[in-house]
């Protein structure tokens, strides 16, 4: 008896992942449709706000209702549980765990404020996404020392602007295996240099609904942790070390609870 139920366990959810498999690569083309046709929709917002830079709020805009767009056309729903309230006007430091091409979008939805990420250069490289991308993002070449250094001249001319800046603090998305990887020093130094809070998420169920492992990934609910902000009036540079290890293990926390 218990070998004919084993016998019907593997037939039945051996055909699922086989089903998945074969389904997977539609949900990811999926995606990427509703990426540029979201772009293609709310371009007059996005375009109308890179004419001037004082129109910047309509870029954002555009780009917060593109990424709801996209979560909702893939089945995600945002779940936010806000430990801390924003100040209305106020600039923060957004920073969060990278794991997946659905941060941007849920960062967007999430923040709910006018910011400019601190992006890779390479992104640029995409078509019609990197035209809106290049005007909307402090570009950075890792590899260029000159480049990151006018990160930071950017960043100060958005902030006198009444703009947040957001950076995935991993410098990029980690191996599968590693639930958190260390945090560069730059979104803290920045931080620091412009006496603006830092304001952590954890993003818990991203890895998880869609990763970067192509045949992976399903809709549901993404959970999102607003944890209190970090204030960084005083500060020096020699602070920046405890303000990464303090901002990383709030994130830790909510991951692993």
């Amino acid at each position: 008896m218990f070998c004919v139920i084993h016998l019907i366990q593997i037939l039945i959810f051996g055909s699922m992942k086989a089903l998945r498999y074969l389904l997977m690569p539609f949900y990811r083309i999926w995606f990427y449709a509703l990426v540029m046709v979201g772009i293609t929709i709310f371009s007059p917002m996005l375009f109308l706000g890179t004419v001037r830079e004082q129109w910047y709020k309509i870029y954002f805009k555009g780009a917060r209702w593109w990424g709801m767009f996209v979560l909702m056309g893939m089945g995600f729903i945002p779940k936010v549980e806000r430990r801390t309230k924003y100040v209305p006007g106020a600039s923060y430091m957004f920073v969060a765990n990278h794991v997946s091409m659905v941060d941007i979008m849920l960062m967007l939805y999430t923040a709910n404020r006018p910011f400019v990420f601190v992006g890779k250069k390479e992104l640029s490289k995409i078509p019609i996404f990197g035209y809106f991308y290049r005007r909307g993002c402090i570009l950075v070449d890792r590899n260029d020392p000159a480049s990151r250094r006018s990160v930071y001249f950017q960043a100060q001319k958005r902030l006198s602007e009444g703009l947040g800046i957001c950076i995935f603090p991993e410098g990029g998305v980690p191996d599968p295996k590693i639930d958190l990887s260390p945090f560069k020093d730059g979104a803290f130094r920045l931080a620091v240099e412009h006496q603006i809070p830092i304001a952590p998420m954890t993003f818990v169920d991203n890895k998880r609904r869609f990763p970067y492992s192509f045949f992976e990934g399903s809709p549901g609910t993404l959970r999102v942790v607003c944890h209190p902000v970090i204030e960084t009036k005083g500060l020096g540079l020699e602070d920046r070390k405890d303000l990464k290890d303090q901002t990383r293990a709030l994130i830790e926390s909510a991951l692993m609870g």
